[in-house]
């Protein structure tokens, strides 16, 4: 997959400098090609020599470099590459990115950039806390770079928190993730995909929630092979167990009122698949203080609304503005083909992929699945699978769909 691919890798003054050489190994073994870039502090912890040498091009630091200047060398590093990396990056480089500094080879490489950037930030807890650092942070996210990290754990320092770079197998996994999206020989290169997932919480008062089982797994697991096939994923979830899939744009929510809002916003797409678990009712009034207990023992009465219906609203658009495809999910406990069937029409999607969660099944919090799918043609039982082997055959059909209208 990193064959023909430079990343153009930017080392800063970090303890953390260390495992850029277990990340050029992992770019190497991949076959892709490194660059590597020294800050002047990296090299108090990796030297030149033992980067350029691994790497198998001489690693730079020198902004003023007579040879490489002469054919304005801090230019051509960038325009050679395919994607720039930043791992370690130091709160003081997130500094410079943020506020366009360009004193060194590494802030100015940066600063002429016209790829991609994934950032991968390594300090202490304090310092990746305070204020200027989340600042900064947000800069770098709405100029468009990729932030991968960091984990929460021990510190060089014996502090703990978040803070700790992310290690070189997440940030190659990372690497390998963007340029799997961006080869246009994927089958759904150049196709916008949404995808809901998660399980929405609707508050009864300051300490207490609606909400259901799910874990996202799915949802998850149908983004990553979205992914991994070339989509450009835009991800809303809710409550999940599991972290978001590497290389997709996420927005996190929490209610089912937010998601239908994140979801109209994030519209125009190709297809849309609503894979959450959203509440279908909420209450009237939230309460502004904790509910106590009545001196009689007698419960509380809720009153409860309608949530809006996320995927009949998008499925009802305008031919102009509606997906090619929508796709629904039915969680159901009895009847399952008859009450997915009636969900499909009712909701006026194009697909439906029905499961049966009730106790027993294992499939809300599980690890696999079972399918009956529904389309106009009527319905088809899959076999039991994994949720990621169910992610790929639903990504396989829609990349089918898709190439069969062009």
């Amino acid at each position: 997959m990193l064959a023909g691919r430079k990343t153009l890798l930017i080392v800063t003054g970090g303890i953390a400098a260390f495992k850029a050489i277990d990340l050029i190994r992992l770019i190497k073994k991949a076959g892709g090609e490194v660059q590597p870039i020294l800050t002047q502090s990296a090299q108090e912890f990796v030297t030149p020599l033992t980067a350029g040498t691994l790497a198998g091009n001489a690693a730079l630091s020198e902004l003023f470099d007579l040879t490489r200047e002469s054919e304005i060398g801090h230019i051509e590093l960038v325009r050679d590459a395919d994607l720039v990396v930043v791992a370690p990056c130091t709160a003081n480089f997130m500094a410079k990115m943020a506020h366009g500094l360009a004193d060194d080879l590494a802030s100015t490489a940066i600063l002429a950039r016209d790829k991609h950037v994934i950032v991968a930030p390594a300090m202490n807890v304090k310092m990746w806390e305070a204020a200027p650092t989340q600042r900064n942070l947000a800069t770098l996210i709405d100029d468009g770079m990729q932030i991968v990290g960091p984990d929460d754990g021990e510190m060089a320092c014996g502090e703990f928190g978040p803070g700790r770079m992310a290690e070189p197998d997440t940030i190659f996994a990372a690497i390998e993730d963007y340029f799997q999206a961006t080869d246009d020989t994927l089958p759904l290169a150049g196709k916008r995909i949404l995808v809901t997932s998660g399980a929405t919480r609707e508050p009864l008062d300051p300490v207490r929630y609606l909400t259901n089982a799910s874990s996202g797994k799915q949802g998850t697991a149908i983004a990553a092979a979205l992914r991994a096939a070339g989509a450009d994923v835009e991800f809303i979830t809710g409550v999940a167990e599991v972290p978001p899939p590497n290389g997709v744009n996420v927005t996190n929510i929490t209610t089912a009122q937010d998601m239908y809002d994140a979801v109209h916003e994030a519209l125009p797409c190709d297809v849309a698949i609503f894979c959450a678990a959203v509440s279908d009712w909420r209450p009237r009034q939230a309460g502004t203080e904790k509910i106590k207990k009545k001196g009689d023992g007698e419960a509380p009465s809720l009153e409860m609304v309608l949530n809006p219906d996320i995927l009949k609203s998008v499925a009802a658009l305008d031919p102009s503005e509606r997906p090619e495809l929508v796709i629904g999910f039915a969680a159901e406990t009895e009847n399952v083909i008859e009450h997915a069937k009636a969900k499909r029409e009712r909701k006026g999607c194009d697909w439906l992929l029905a499961n049966d969660v009730s106790a027993g099944t294992g499939t809300f919090g599980g690890d696999s699945n079972s399918i009956i799918f529904f389309d106009d043609q009527g319905h088809e039982v899959w076999p039991r699978m994994s949720k990621q082997e169910v992610g790929m055959a639903l990504t396989d059909r829609i990349a089918s769909a898709l190439n069969s209208q062009k």
